[in-house]
């Protein structure tokens, strides 16, 4: 029964990742917030199956299921990047992935160079943190869109400048307060540099991929694949597959809402969710 239990909590985590990881309320704040309540969290008995090794290791394998889901639903924009890849041609695949590099400084800089991700781990993975974090994005996502959504130079991520790039990836760097979202930061950055709402979230996909798979294996080098019991590696197959059809279904709903409707919604969302958590904290029940 309680293997049984185990798998459920794993599917249910890998399910809260595939919906929130491009969503603009941030997947590891959810997940926190998720793997506190239901109890996938270090700790938990028995402790054999719930060890903080096996969390990272769960967290990070889950986390490249919902990034496969973007190779899938762009790899014809990902096989044109790399046959046009000649840097003196128009719109180059060259041009696209130095530009998706050059945003992924920043936030390596801070969390490798400087060593601030063993920090921040540390110091702000818990449900009050995320909690400040998911209100403060909010009221900052209702501000920007209201002051910078619409206001765009640049429709297509093909037309992405250099300067867009680092702009981009310089609000990336919020998202390393858990809570913040990565996507949210991204967008927020891209509407400030001039970019369209869709391109924004496109070019957030696209940043996702060296940043999310770079983070995954410098965490999964220190993990020891090999001492996980069966059932452990069962339930990381399991939370990979279910984020992985999870994120397909998601993210293209999600840039179809774009096309429509504003940002807001989520922050409103972000807001009730911040106050339900605040709560539930103050009730001492996570």
């Amino acid at each position: 029964m309680e293997s049984l239990i185990f798998i459920f909590k794993a599917i249910i985590i890998g399910v809260v990742e595939g919906i929130t990881e491009f969503l603009p309320v941030s997947s590891t704040g959810h997940m926190i917030i998720v793997g506190h309540l239901i109890g996938f969290k270090e700790g938990i008995l028995p402790k054999e199956l719930y060890t903080k090794q096996y969390i990272d290791a769960f967290t990070m394998i889950i986390q490249l299921g919902a990034i496969l889901a973007i190779v899938v639903l762009y790899w014809d924009k990902i096989k044109k990047t790399f046959k046009n890849f000649s840097p003196r041609k128009p719109k180059s695949g060259f041009k696209f992935w130095l530009n998706v590099c050059i945003a992924c400084i920043p936030a390596a800089f801070l969390g490798v160079g400087l060593g601030l991700d063993d920090i921040i781990e540390e110091k702000l993975f818990n449900p009050v943190t995320v909690t400040a974090a998911l209100l403060v994005g909010a009221i900052w996502m209702l501000f920007a869109e209201k002051k910078y959504r619409g206001k765009f130079t640049t429709k297509s991520i093909d037309d992405v400048s250099i300067k867009q790039a680092l702009i981009i990836g310089s609000f990336q760097c919020l998202a390393m307060w858990p809570g913040m979202s990565r996507s949210a930061s991204t967008i927020i950055g891209a509407w400030i540099a001039g970019l369209s709402t869709v391109a924004a979230a496109e070019f957030s996909f696209f940043l996702a991929l060296p940043v999310m798979i770079g983070v995954s294996i410098i965490k999964l080098a220190k993990i020891n694949i090999a001492a996980l019991y069966s059932i452990q590696i069962i339930a990381l197959v399991a939370g990979f597959v279910v984020s992985f059809i999870v994120a397909l279904i998601v993210v293209d709903k999600f840039v179809s809402f774009l096309q429509k409707r504003p940002m807001r919604v989520f922050a409103i969302y972000r807001i009730l969710i911040g106050v339900i958590l605040l709560g539930l904290i103050l009730l001492n029940v996570i």
